[in-house]
């Protein structure tokens, strides 16, 4: 895992290397063990590197890299796990390496099958390769989007990173908000698809390539894979799904132990983790596994889960105590993420990467389950909804909708009633909506930035699939996936200097849940995760209760009765009156204190302005 940035010039100017250095120490986090810089030799082109060392640890593992003629530079973030068999593959046309790491592995596959290598990696990636005899500057990221890319094209000048944080010490940048993004994340707590919360810059979406060709000044961006489409034909059994995906994951958590630093398990008590508990056991002796308790904190507590899962499988288990107390840790985190995130979760998320630092270098998680095999609540919601609106005739279900309107925000049951209105792909974006446009129309009233539902429409226009829960699944997976769970993993594990990997996004996992498992194997009629579950009968220990569903989560409603509370009313009290209006704030605050389910969308709003603060864009 590794930090990553470079500067492309085509108006005549040099890309200067005290701003490449000064671009990549941003990222000294994201790679403490290696820092390395090269420009080409018309100084156009300049390339940096922060390296965590987690293959080959030798020098030889410097980057940015280039291949035995010079002619190619790569500076490379990421893990390819199979690139021991793409090596041998390699060697057996006639290829040459002199060093054992992956990166040589990428360089050697774009010398062979150019753009196309990129069908040849299993891991998580973003990369940037520059091709000296082409003039021509490469990027993907992997294709569930596990590493980020950010990048900025303006006429002239192109630049990249892993963080924006970086792009911002380019003093020709002027950091100001882009509305529509704003209006991303106050309806849905992060910012999906391609957008940024600052103007002008955008985010490489997952499983996509681009290239910026100098002798044009041009860029172009394509999809190099897409989810698939669900089977339509005959469907395997029950015992032939179950014993493939068995397999799979076995084979996948043994490519991800692969590593010559220490490697741990992020162990929640869930069935994901404890999937990846179990087949971790298999591939070593006595892997290590990691917890954060909430004690006193009921279902938020899944640590006794967690010690049941270690103790059958004979981990070495750690296991720390999260407290209220860890609201200090708020600005770093807003300051780390670049961009404004809702999750709260990234609390506990930062505390166990921390912990497990101690004595690891790289840990696995079990991110992916649900979006890949029907895990959420939403899921039975959405199909319930289906059904309703082919029922109800089409003028009732605008007064259902018009109900949910007239309803204070917090209320449950508000988007259900919003939903029933409109067509069933826009339901779903809107299913787990934190400001629907009415909302943020009043709480954005004094700035004067256009509000619309055009968030909600672009998000829909992601689902994929014959049925609902499919199009919802897909959504997940194109949105809430890459762009919240995995930017809160990959933030606040750098921020410890901890690689994550997760083993439920091998892509051949993520090509059989979408392409081979029906839907009554996944979400149906009540029903979640219905093969992972089965799967976990097999496996997990019979006293283990894989029926809940809780996660790294932390209890922000119980907190926000006390110094949490305190601290984020104080945030808000100072927020900028010409942007948020003060009096739909106070609603907010009062109806939490009411009873009203808003503890989140506070929590969004602190978050939002302590970004502020520490960005200081303009409006």
């Amino acid at each position: 895992m590794c930090g990553i940035c470079g500067i492309a010039r085509t108006d005549g100017r040099r890309a200067d290397p005290d701003v490449l250095q000064s671009m990549i120490r941003t990222m000294q986090h994201r790679g403490p063990d290696d820092e390395g810089m090269w420009c080409s030799p018309d100084g156009r082109v300049g390339l940096a590197h922060r390296r965590l060392s987690i293959i080959d640890l030798s020098p030889a593992g410097h980057q940015p890299m280039k291949d035995a003629a010079g002619r190619l530079w790569i500076s490379f973030n990421g893990e390819i796990y199979n690139f021991k068999e793409l090596r041998v593959e390699l060697q057996q046309l006639g290829h040459e390496f002199h060093t054992a790491t992956d990166t040589e592995v990428i360089l050697e596959a774009y010398r062979e099958w150019d753009l196309d290598c990129l069908k040849k990696l299993n891991g998580m990636f973003a990369l940037a390769l520059f091709d000296l005899d082409r003039q021509r500057l490469f990027l993907a990221r992997d294709r569930a989007g596990e590493k980020p890319l950010f990048y900025c094209h303006r006429s002239g000048r192109f630049a990249f990173a892993s963080e924006l944080k970086a792009l911002m010490k380019d003093p020709e940048f002027r950091p100001s908000v882009d509305h529509f993004a704003l209006n991303q994340y106050l309806a849905f707590g992060y910012i999906p698809g391609d957008s940024c919360i600052l103007r002008g810059v955008q985010k490489l979406p997952q499983g996509c390539a681009m290239t910026y060709e100098l002798g044009t000044d041009s860029v172009r961006v394509w999809p190099y894979w897409n989810l698939p489409q669900p089977m339509n034909g005959r469907v395997a059994s029950e015992e032939e799904l179950l014993e493939e995906f068995e397999s799979l994951l076995l084979d996948s958590v043994r490519l991800r132990m692969i590593a010559d630093v220490p490697v741990g398990i992020m162990l929640s008590g869930g069935i994901d983790s404890s999937l990846v508990t179990a087949m971790a056991a298999r591939v070593s002796a006595r892997p290590r596994t990691f917890n954060i308790s909430f004690p006193g904190h009921g279902t938020f507590d899944e640590a006794p889960y967690a010690r049941m899962v270690a103790k059958h499988f004979g981990t070495e288990h750690v296991e720390v105590a999260a407290e209220p107390a860890t609201i200090d840790l708020l600005p770093e985190l807003a300051r780390q993420y670049d961009e404004p995130m809702a999750d709260s979760s990234m609390v506990p998320t930062f505390l166990v990467s921390r912990l497990i630092r101690r004595d690891a270098k790289v840990a696995l998680g079990g991110d992916g389950g649900d979006e890949l095999f029907g895990g959420y609540l939403h899921y039975e919601w959405v199909r319930r909804q289906d059904i309703i609106r082919k029922m109800i005739p089409s003028p009732l279900r605008a007064v259902t909708s018009a109900f949910g309107r007239a309803l204070p925000v917090g209320i449950r049951g508000r988007n259900y009633l919003l939903g029933t209105g409109r067509d069933i792909d826009w339901s779903i974006a809107h299913a787990n909506v934190y400001f629907d446009v009415e909302a943020r129309r009043r709480l954005l009233a004094p700035s004067g930035i256009a509000v619309d539902e055009s968030p909600e429409y672009a998000k829909a226009g992601l689902g994929i699939g014959r049925t609902a829960v499919q199009r919802s699944m897909a959504m997940d997976f194109r949105s809430y996936l890459v762009d919240d769970i995995l930017v809160k993993v990959d933030r606040a594990s750098m921020l410890t200097s901890l690689e994550v990997r997760a083993p439920l996004l091998d892509p051949r996992i993520i090509e059989f849940a979408y392409g081979r498992v029906p839907d009554h194997l996944r979400a149906w009629r009540g029903k979640r995760k219905v093969l992972l579950r089965k799967l976990a009968r097999k496996l997990l220990p019979p006293q283990l209760d894989i029926t809940r569903k809780q996660g790294f989560s932390i209890p922000l409603h119980k907190w926000f009765a006390g110094d949490w509370g305190r601290y984020m009313r104080d945030v808000l009290t100072q927020a900028d009156a010409s942007l948020f209006d003060p009096n739909a704030i106070r609603s907010l605050i009062s109806g939490q204190e009411r009873g009203l389910g808003n503890t989140h969308r506070i929590f969004a709003l602190t978050l939002f302005e302590l970004w502020r603060r520490e960005y200081r864009p303009s409006l």
